[in-house]
């Protein structure tokens, strides 16, 4: 039993921030207990239509119903969501309060993720443990306290994360003969087990992957993209030739893009990174980099070609077929939550959550619309019917027959959620058979369709249609986004004019890890990656006037 943790002293003015002021408002909206309610001209207009056919309420009700909407007035203005153009950061912080993604956690740095916003990390969860497996990983796990002397093995990965790294000294009730380092990422545990299961080349090569908690002590956190805890899926692979490593390496920084457009729709940019931002302890890194609605680049998913660094410093080998021993060639490759930042952060707007269907936990809410106790039955029957109809086709729907919140907070609420299509049904629906189906990537009349029937095949069949064409447009907004705010550049002053814009700035590069820290210093950007698709012809650095091979993409990150 672990009975004490000494920790890194932390001087944070608050949890979740990055900037003094976001600090002490951010703290005040995600503390706060809200409760959701319809704008005041919905409540207003919904509240009169009900008193119109209702019979005269005693004195007693009618204080009762006032304070019932002074407190819905308190919600409305707690509910609301500061301007993403505004403030992004508020914005960001209370897209996540409102949807009930995730809250604080009692300790500095860390967060509680709350259903919904796990049920977004079991979606990425369930599409990447399909693809793991069908490449030939299995899942596995590995403790979480590591040995301090393991993390010292490799020189350039102790240097690269002490500065991150949180020990257990005390067990027990006893100091510990040897310091705990409390998993920053498992690249050593994982040297130190393969030692004992690979001998020979029949033994390799060696695929496994775990899903597991991590602690990297952040000096600076936000939710979901930087905190002190997060969850993620760390692969590790042992090989017999380095080029069996770099296809392993290539095909799981493929996987991560093919993800990211088909099921989240971020048109992310593949790439290696530069050796300044390689993986300490890597001798290659590949990455997947994503823009931001702020502009800012955010580092999706990485894959590293270890090569034989961590099996030298643990001494990993195998016997290969002439009987010689040889050190073993390794990758790791990852992807955590900090993802559901990145929807969260490309797609929302300021109404809330804008999630790509794919990937959305609920594809469809039906809203059942009565005014009156006799329709009530009627409509419940058809929406649940609809309900069984969709679900039987495979499609992740919810019924929302609460009667105890009006049709206006019920909308309001499910499009904060960020639901792609809601189905409305009411008393006339029934009467002639159809219902209004209204998307939630194009607002007001524009996104409302009336008339659709419900006839199971008709439904299904648009129900569907609409569903694949929202998971595309949102691809189509978000790459015309990317692609309309990178400016190519061929010198160092058009560099810092780009990046002063909040823009990605594009150039050739063949400059030194020195002027790579110098643009650092000089601009906040850094070079995100050198693009696997990379343009024709001869190529002049911007920054030394030399050749160059390549283009790097720099921007402002997270």
């Amino acid at each position: 039993m672990v009975s004490a943790l000494r920790l890194p002293s932390l001087h944070l003015t608050n949890l979740f921030s990055s900037s003094p002021c976001i600090c002490r408002r951010s703290s005040a909206i995600l503390r706060r207990h809200h409760r959701l309610r319809p704008p005041p001209t919905l409540t207003a207009g919904f509240s009169a239509q009900s008193a119109a056919s209702s019979p005269p309420e005693t004195d007693d009700k009618v204080v009762e119903i006032e304070k019932n909407r002074a407190s819905q007035d308190r919600g409305n203005r707690e509910r609301v969501i500061t301007p993403r153009s505004q403030d992004f950061n508020a914005w960001y912080l209370d897209v996540i309060s409102n949807a009930e993604l995730a809250d604080y956690g009692p300790v500095r740095g860390t967060m509680v993720i709350r259903p919904y916003g796990y049920a977004i990390w079991e979606a990425i969860q369930d599409y990447l443990n399909v693809k793991f497996k069908e490449t030939g990983h299995s899942n596995m796990y590995f403790p979480q306290f590591i040995p301090y002397s393991f993390i010292e093995k490799e020189a350039s990965h102790v240097e690269g994360f002490s500065p991150e790294l949180a020990f257990v000294t005390i067990g027990g009730g006893k100091e510990l003969e040897e310091k705990l380092v409390v998993r920053p990422t498992s690249e050593t545990i994982v040297n130190h087990m393969f030692t004992q299961w690979i001998h020979s080349y029949r033994d390799l090569p060696l695929l496994v992957n775990q899903w597991a908690n991590v602690t990297r002590w952040e000096m600076r956190t936000k939710p979901f993209v930087r905190t002190l805890e997060f969850l993620w899926q760390e692969g590790h692979t042992a090989h017999a030739t380095p080029e069996e490593a770099e296809k392993e390496a290539m095909q799981m920084i493929d996987i991560y893009t093919k993800f990211a457009y088909e099921h989240t729709a971020i048109p992310v940019i593949a790439g290696r990174k530069s050796k300044v931002e390689t993986f300490a302890g890597a001798s290659r890194t590949y990455t997947i980099e994503a823009m931001m609605g702020d502009k800012r680049a955010l580092q999706a998913g990485t894959s590293h070609n270890l090569g034989q660094n961590f099996s030298r410093a643990f001494g990993t080998q195998f016997t290969d077929e002439n009987g010689q021993r040889q050190h073993v060639w390794q990758t790791s490759w990852a992807i955590s939550t900090r993802f559901v930042g990145g929807i969260i952060m490309t797609h929302g707007d300021d109404t809330g959550l804008m999630l790509p269907p794919r990937i959305a936990p609920i594809q469809v809410v039906i809203v059942p619309i009565w005014k009156k106790a006799d329709e009530k039955t009627g409509v419940l029957s058809a929406a649940l019917s609809a309900k069984e109809v969709l679900q039987k086709s495979g499609i992740r729907v919810k019924l929302d027959d609460s009667d105890q919140r009006t049709p206006g907070w019920k909308f309001n609420f499910w499009e904060m959620k960020g639901i792609p299509l809601r189905i409305e049904i009411g008393p006339r629906d029934v009467s002639s058979g159809s219902v209004v189906i209204s998307r939630r990537d194009v607002p007001g009349k524009q996104g409302k369709v009336f008339g659709i029937s419900m006839e199971p095949s008709i439904l299904e069949a648009y129900v569907k249609d609409k569903l694949d064409e929202i998971q595309s447009a949102l691809l189509e907004r978000a790459t015309s986004f990317r692609d309309s705010n990178i400016v190519d550049v061929s010198s160092y002053e058009e560099l810092k004019e780009a990046i002063s814009m909040g823009k990605w700035a594009r150039g050739p590069w063949s400059a030194s890890d020195a002027d790579e820290l110098k643009v650092k210093e000089e601009t906040g950007a850094t070079i995100r990656c050198f693009p696997f698709e990379q343009p024709q012809g001869n190529k002049t650095c911007f920054m030394t006037g030399n050749p160059a091979q390549e283009v790097a993409l720099f921007a402002k990150s997270y």
